[in-house]
């Protein structure tokens, strides 16, 4: 499970860095990451996650490309970091959808996320710091950032 988890996660993250056209793009570029994979596997990836290829632009992740997020912005209460933790609050039921949408975003500084009702855990990725995390949230999540507040020791 792992496993597929970090091909598609490397699957977006590469689509999201540059334009690709092929599948045979695709497998070399994860293969140059260290991940092989085959065209079937990667089909079905590209299934999963909702990857089009659009004309003249190559493989989208239709998330990652619409303004997205002022829906789920709504619901953010508060946002809370504290080295390489970082606690979202929203309003009740939003916070599975924040999670995926971070888990699923190809410029989050996120390992993973823990969803419960109306907080969402995020574990950060090595070598970020609360600045940067707020600038990459900020990003993913436009007019949220007079909601943060960074935890200090």
């Amino acid at each position: 499970m792992q496993k597929n988890q970090a091909r598609q996660q490397a699957l977006l993250e590469v689509i999201g860095s540059r334009k690709i056209f092929s599948q045979e793009e695709l497998i070399e570029a994860l293969a140059q990451r260290g991940i092989k994979t085959t065209q079937a596997t990667l089909s079905r990836d590209l299934k999963f996650l909702n990857i089009v290829k659009v004309q003249r632009e190559g493989y989208k992740h239709p998330e990652a490309t619409r303004p997205a997020t002022s829906g789920l912005a709504m619901g953010i209460v508060g946002i809370e970091i504290n080295g390489p933790i970082c606690v979202i609050h929203t309003q009740v039921g939003y916070a599975p959808a924040v999670a995926t949408y971070l888990d699923r975003h190809p410029s989050a500084p996120v390992m993973g996320t823990v969803a419960g009702d109306d907080t969402v855990i995020l574990a950060i990725r090595r070598g970020f710091s609360d600045d940067q995390i707020l600038q990459a949230l900020s990003k993913i999540f436009p007019d949220i950032r007079e909601r943060f507040i960074v935890s200090q020791d």
